[in-house]
């Protein structure tokens, strides 16, 4: 049987290969894909458990080559200089409606309760990885910063930039406390790489890899995502060229 993940990359690649950009350039196209999305969500969260588990995998099945997905190298003047630092005077921001606003250097970070995971990494270009992660959980991170009721949405803050633009995703609340979303710091036994986002990134099992953002600087705490940026969530989710809700 197919399962949902599967359908998704098949369905993906199918559409790129029938020549259909022209019906995603149609705006009333688009529309009625938004529309869907909210339906599958709240539909696949009816019928799935997500708190369940993406499936783990052993170190003898790690990929021998993972590829890195966006951006290789971010060309902006903070990036660059926290690079040639190694990310000593890094900070991770936690803030937004928190009642406890935090700043860690990534050596906290590194120093909080660790998770260890073995999972695959699905990209919607249509290409697939084995990758050992290690990292903070993202629930941790919330709870020690207070989160507040009023938060609905989690927004990653990135430090490069696509067109000018700034790069940022989000997630709600449900995947941001999944057990197996973290902020990696380390890749396959080793501290993170640049082009796998360091000195952070976001991993979220149960999602698509262009939600998994890198070079995360700062997580905001929100009710709404309409205020920020373009609105609709993430950089491609703004460009229109994917849809907020990437759930496998």
């Amino acid at each position: 049987m197919i399962d949902r993940r599967q359908l998704i990359l098949a369905s993906g690649s199918a559409l790129l290969l029938s020549g259909c950009d022209r019906l995603n350039g149609n705006p009333a196209f688009r529309q009625v894909l938004r529309s869907a999305e909210g339906l599958t969500m709240r539909a696949q969260r009816l019928v799935t458990d997500r708190t369940a588990l993406a499936r783990e995998y052993s170190e003898a099945d790690m990929s021998p080559i993972f590829r890195s997905n966006g951006t290789r190298l971010p060309d902006t003047p903070d990036y660059a200089r926290h690079l040639a630092e190694r990310f000593t005077n890094y900070r991770l921001r936690v803030d937004g409606l928190v009642t406890k606003p935090l700043s860690l250097s990534l050596e906290q970070i590194r120093a909080l309760p660790v998770r260890t995971q073995v999972t695959r990494h699905d990209c919607v270009e249509g290409w697939s990885a084995i990758g050992k992660w290690h990292g903070v959980p993202l629930g941790l991170l919330l709870k020690g910063a207070g989160l507040s009721s009023r938060a609905r949405f989690v927004v990653f803050h990135c430090m490069d930039r696509l067109g000018g633009r700034p790069y940022y995703e989000s997630i709600d609340l449900v995947d941001a406390f999944h057990p197996q979303t973290i902020l990696a710091w380390g890749m396959n036994n080793r501290a993170l790489e640049v082009p796998h986002g360091a000195p952070l990134r976001l991993r979220v099992e149960r999602q698509l890899g262009y939600k998994h953002a890198k070079f995360v600087e700062r997580i905001e705490a929100v009710e709404s995502l309409a205020g920020i940026h373009g609105g609709r969530g993430g950089y491609w989710e703004d460009s229109g060229d994917y849809e907020w809700y990437a759930g496998i």
